[in-house]
């Protein structure tokens, strides 16, 4: 199995950490950028939008409010949308410096039309899997768009696909997600990674993970085949509300790479899963060669009850070898006595 792709989604969780730390909002972006390199990350991505260009003054929140007390999405959206085009121009160049992809989510058509110019591929939120608007205008750009498909049934799924598609879109990665903030575990239906495989086998598949950070939640979608992690990313689980209580720190991206790399290593190459390199002794040595039962003379004709298979092989002949000579009413080319070894040649 392959590592998977590793997306660190830093969000907006770094005005928080500018915060905590006392410096600017793109000092901390920046700094959450190097950890999560330092962590061994693929991808960091951001979302880019302005509160009232995704949610109306009404909009009840949908979250956990234990976790996060703001009770309207707008308000909430309002604390974190100060970045503009300019600042994710900056971290996009921050990014090639430090030789990591750089992505960000956008919300809205405006939005989506300048981060085109800054990235390699889509992300498109699982919110707007029905926004046909912005699928078609996103899949227009004629990239390789990642989907999330938390909240949706199978033909929406397969709707959003074919918009993406029909417009242009390279390829299309679906990411079983479900929107619950955060996940319980016995809610997070990793199954759906399984039926996302049989039922878009022309999709790469993958998992984006809301509950509070669980080593075994990660390694299992690995392990039932996420191609691609996308998991919410801070430095500090501690701080209070927005998407730090689901997030993962360094450690746990490193702890997460580690148990990958350590699972590599008992699963094995699948390149070429009948590879016997290191069991090349055993084939020598514990596999039987032919040995005969009793004396034998040149010329007489080969019986099987003149031999007895023994280990080891060694640079002998096999018993199915043997038993293709009797059939073929071969004869031997030796004279010898029991006990010792057939080879090659000793029979024509």
């Amino acid at each position: 199995m392959q590592k998977p792709i590793i997306i660190a989604e830093i969000g907006v969780n770094y005005h928080d950490i500018a915060v905590k730390n006392n410096i600017s909002p793109m000092q901390a972006a920046k700094l959450m950028i190097t950890e999560a390199i330092d962590a061994g990350v693929d991808v960091v991505k951001f979302q880019s939008y302005k509160a009232n260009m995704i949610a109306a003054r009404n909009s009840p929140a949908y979250w956990d409010t234990t976790e996060e007390t703001l009770t309207n999405q707008r308000e909430l959206f309002c604390k974190y949308d100060s970045f503009g085009e300019e600042d994710y121009a900056q971290l996009k160049v921050y990014c090639q410096e430090k030789g990591v992809e750089f992505m960000s989510t956008p919300f809205d058509v405006q939005t989506a039309k300048y981060v085109n110019k800054l990235v390699e591929r889509h992300k498109i939120a699982s919110a707007d899997i029905t926004n046909t608007i912005l699928l078609r205008e996103i899949g227009s750009y004629k990239k390789p768009v990642i989907l999330s498909t938390g909240a949706s049934t199978h033909g929406e799924i397969e709707e959003a696909v074919n918009i993406l598609m029909g417009a242009g879109a390279k390829q299309v990665t679906l990411l079983h997600c479900v929107l619950e903030y955060p996940t319980p575990i016995q809610d997070a239906n990793l199954s759906k990674i399984i039926a996302l495989k049989m039922d878009f086998n022309n999709a790469i598949i993958g998992y984006s993970d809301h509950t509070k950070y669980n080593l075994d939640m990660l390694v299992t979608a690995w392990m039932v085949g996420a191609n691609v992690i996308e998991k919410h990313f801070t430095l500090d689980k501690r701080i209070p509300g927005n998407d730090h209580y689901h997030a993962a720190d360094p450690t746990d991206i490193k702890e997460f790479l580690n148990k990958v790399e350590y699972l590599r290593t008992i699963i094995g190459c699948d390149d070429d899963p009948y590879s016997t390199i290191n069991e090349q002794s055993a084939r020598m040595y514990a596999r039987r060669g032919v040995y005969l039962r009793r004396n034998v003379v040149f010329g007489q004709k080969m019986r099987s009850d003149d031999i007895i298979p023994l280990r080891p092989l060694g640079d002998g002949i096999t018993p199915k070898e043997l038993e293709q000579y009797v059939s073929k009413g071969a004869k031997w080319k030796i004279s010898s006595s029991p006990g010792e070894q057939v080879f090659q040649g000793d029979c024509e």
